[in-house]
């Protein structure tokens, strides 16, 4: 995605001797966060459900892999034991 921001203007870095928590610094602080939300770029609702898809079906492949392992090792372990 090809981002159509515009370009950031030079932020001035808090020194401790400026007093970074005073009301006006707060309130910039504020004003910049709300600059930066605007420029943030949300994928598609089919690209969402998609990536969504994905990370259920792999973390539900993993879990029944994870399980299988755990449940032979246990079985083998307490053959041993016995």
């Amino acid at each position: 995605m090809i981002n159509k921001s515009k370009p950031v203007k030079d932020v001035k870095v808090i020194d401790e001797k400026d007093g970074g928590f005073s009301p006006s610094q707060i309130k910039k602080f504020i004003n910049e966060v709300k600059v930066e939300a605007t420029k943030i770029v949300w994928p598609e609702r089919k690209v969402t459900i998609g990536l969504t898809a994905v990370v259920v079906i792999l973390s539900a492949v993993a879990s029944l892999y994870l399980g299988t392992v755990d449940l032979l090792l246990g079985k083998i372990v307490a053959s041993f034991l016995k």
